[in-house]
């Protein structure tokens, strides 16, 4: 195993500092070689140190101008600082140099998705669904954004697919009961619900479309 793949592998087991010692020793022994830049920067966008974060990645494309994985990360420090241009920016170059990975491809999405732009977000977010199908957040976000752009229709199968992946997902059931109130189908709406507060109690959405599901339905009844 060679010394990065150690020092990952540390990172998964949250063993920070073991990781950034051996990353720290990788770029001293090749401070030419972009890669240790990108792990060590890896690291410090995980434990949440954005501003050394960026000097890491931007040290890797001043080494490596064609360095995807360094603009990725670059991309990500400028998401989690909701910097979204600047983001999109990054990710976008990451994708044209050559990082075929669905999430590149879900964080672009992502970045469009919380300006409010719901239709440049589809076309991402539908590729890192195809990239990884299996991925039922990934798939939950591209039906969250079809929903918001009112396609209404393609959002319930995708929510529905979205219950095949993960059966106790909360959020789905509480869109597909939104859904189905749009199509006047109360009963469905309430099943809905019903099985996202069961899965999650504290639901306050879930909760609040079932009261006031049942309020049209005792007044209906009345």
């Amino acid at each position: 195993m060679d010394r990065n793949q150690e020092a990952i592998n540390l990172m998964k087991e949250q063993k920070y500092e073991e990781a950034a010692e051996i990353f720290n020793k990788v770029i001293e022994e090749n401070p030419e070689n972009p890669l240790g830049y990108i792990n060590f920067g890896n690291l410090l966008l995980h434990v949440n140190d954005l501003e050394r974060a960026q000097r890491f990645f931007e040290k890797a494309i001043e080494l490596d101008e064609h360095a995807a994985t360094a603009y990725y990360g670059l991309g990500n420090v400028y998401y989690e600082e909701s910097v979204y241009p600047k983001a999109q920016e990054n990710f976008q170059k990451a994708i044209d140099i050559g990082l075929v990975e669905a999430d590149v491809y879900f964080m672009l999405g992502m970045t469009f998705y919380h300006e409010e732009h719901f239709k440049l977000a589809l076309p991402y977010l539908l590729r890192a669904t195809e990239l990884d199908p299996d991925d039922a957040e990934v798939l939950f976000q591209y039906g969250l954004t079809l929903a918001q752009s009112d396609h209404i229709k393609d959002a319930r199968t995708v929510f529905k697919n979205v219950l095949k992946l993960e059966e106790q997902h909360s959020d789905a059931h509480y869109n597909l009961g939104v859904i189905s109130i749009y199509d006047e189908n109360l009963s469905d709406a309430l099943d809905h619900f019903e099985k996202a507060l069961e899965i999650q109690p504290e639901h306050t959405l879930a909760a609040n479309g079932k009261s006031q599901i049942e309020e049209l339905l005792n007044n209906t009844d009345m």
